[in-house]
């Protein structure tokens, strides 16, 4: 699961305003942030470029974090 949601929101802006930055939709943020599609790596990296530019201080495995990390899963 991403952490999109909660990194815009400590920045305190909307779907629609980092969609801009993305010049995308805010209903693909919103998808995003649900799971329901999931972003490929360069629209991750985009995604976290573009929180970073709005004033977040992130990094990638922040929004994205690592799923096995927590996972007894071997790989």
């Amino acid at each position: 699961m991403n952490q999109i949601a909660q990194q815009r929101k400590l920045l305190n802006i909307s779907q629609a305003e980092l969609a801009g930055k993305l010049d995308s939709g805010p209903s693909r943020i919103s998808n995003f942030e649900a799971s329901i599609r999931k972003p490929n790596l360069k629209t991750c990296w985009m995604i976290v470029n573009a929180l970073n530019e709005l004033g977040a201080n992130c990094t990638f495995e922040q929004v994205f974090p690592n799923p096995k990390q927590n996972s007894n899963e071997t790989i």
